[in-house]
């Protein structure tokens, strides 16, 4: 019988799934132009499944418009369908995109970044995540013996990767239970978040075929190490292409452009933390002494910092290399409103000219009050809900997030965030295990 290859049309949404609807191969270039009908509900379904309650109810009608230089394919031969799928813009009936979109939201910071202050953004995502194929044992953190066991994971993962265009860079056993982690080159704008859902939804299709799965989940049950999404930034000259982050005059090596805009990620941390760590149990893992951000400190070379300095291997190269870390993420959270919440806090930064924060030496948990109240840092939320509550406080970034964004996604996450709090610990991480 003769196949019909199937090309999705995909948007992330606000809960960080991948969804969007298919036709057929055929129709490729006819759908480029014109795009497929979305419906703005479809924006509050949660990622357990039940629909978040939802202000457009049966009434509307958008467009999602594909990006083509976004689209992904993946060829696992005669007896498996292809992975086919490109990732778009959700419009409304006239062209302009839709307030609640994630990636116009990401596009829409990152040309105020370039038209008020002259900036481009590049950006990788690293991430860790589960593959539930192999066995749990002990001492497997970091070892060939877990490298080896994986099996065919790894090189058909990087495979299908690099046959999708992404540059691959790392693959590695990490520390948690059946924990790896995967890295790609950054890239600039859009497309380094373009890449990161690429990243996972390539994972889970190699995974898939292999009869197995991977879960990014924020952290595979409480007593688990966790699973994060680490985003490296760093700001180049939108006319030169030159990078701007690093001044050799500063004790740190940052410049005052990078300075603010690290700035403004600090001081929105807490806020921003609702679309950075956007499930229940993704608070799980920010706790201090868990190698993950519990603070909005920037730490120099600190795993547990929620902006760090990040290492340089070649002095004659230093401006190049020098770039920054966020830490406080995981993949519960759309890559475009991870991406976007740090940028649009970076912009505030910007806009303010704040000065350079200073690096907090040593563990912020271990530091006086009065030392923390010097830096400007505080403990960041201890739960989705607290996250939401200074996440709808927040006025700073209201109009750079939207009204009308920020109200679709706060109704969505209180209701995940009720749905999941009403069961025990162990039961929410096996949710989330399943839908990421």
């Amino acid at each position: 019988m003769k196949r019909e290859e199937i090309v999705m049309l995909c948007t992330n949404d606000l809960g960080g799934q991948t969804r969007g609807k298919g036709f057929p191969l055929c129709d490729l270039e006819d759908r480029l132009k014109k795009g497929i009908g979305w419906t703005p509900t479809n924006s509050m379904i949660t990622s357990h499944g039940p629909i978040a309650p939802s202000p457009w109810g049966p009434f509307g009608d958008l467009v999602l418009i594909p990006e083509p230089a976004s689209r992904i394919r993946v060829d696992f031969g005669p007896d498996a369908a292809a992975e086919h799928f490109i990732l778009g813009d959700i419009m409304q009936l006239d062209g302009t995109p839709w307030a609640v979109c994630p990636r116009s939201f990401l596009k829409r910071v990152l040309a105020e970044i370039e038209i008020r202050h002259g900036l481009k953004v590049k950006a990788a995502f690293e991430h860790e995540f589960v593959y539930e194929a192999v066995e749990e044992r002990p001492n497997s953190s970091y070892a060939l013996d877990a490298f080896r066991r994986q099996g065919l994971f790894a090189e058909s993962y990087l495979g299908a990767m690099k046959e999708a265009g992404l540059a691959i860079d790392t693959f590695m056993p990490e520390y948690g239970p059946k924990q790896y982690e995967v890295t790609v080159g950054p890239a600039i704008g859009v497309a380094a978040a373009d890449q990161a859902v690429a990243v996972r939804e390539i994972a889970r299709a190699v995974a898939h075929n292999l009869g197995g799965r991977a879960s990014f989940t924020p952290i595979l049950r409480p007593d688990a190490v966790g699973n994060g999404v680490h985003v490296h930034f760093s700001l180049i000259d939108a006319a030169t292409g030159e990078p701007v982050n690093y001044d050799a005059s500063h004790s740190d090596g940052i410049s005052a452009r990078a300075g603010s805009f690290v700035g403004g990620i600090l001081a929105n941390l807490p806020a921003i933390t609702a679309m950075t760590a956007a499930a229940t149990v993704s608070y799980l893992r920010l706790t201090p002494n868990r190698w993950s951000a519990a603070y909005n400190n920037l730490g120099y070379r600190d795993r547990e910092a929620g902006v760090r300095i990040c290492p340089v291997f070649q002095k004659s190269e230093i401006a190049r290399q020098f770039h920054f870390e966020f830490r406080a993420a995981d993949a519960a959270g759309s890559p475009y409103l991870v991406l976007g919440a740090i940028l649009a806090a970076g912009l505030q930064g910007l806009d303010a000219s704040l000065p350079i924060p200073q690096v907090c030496e040593g563990a912020p948990q271990n530091l006086p009050e009065q030392r923390l109240r010097e830096l400007n840092i505080v403990r960041l939320p201890q739960s989705l809900t607290e996250a939401l509550d200074l996440f709808e406080a927040d006025k700073v970034l209201e109009n750079t997030i939207g009204a009308e964004l920020k109200a679709a996604y706060l109704a969505h996450k209180r209701f995940e965030a009720k749905m999941m709090e009403e069961l025990p610990l162990e039961e929410q991480c096996v949710r989330y295990a399943k839908s990421y």
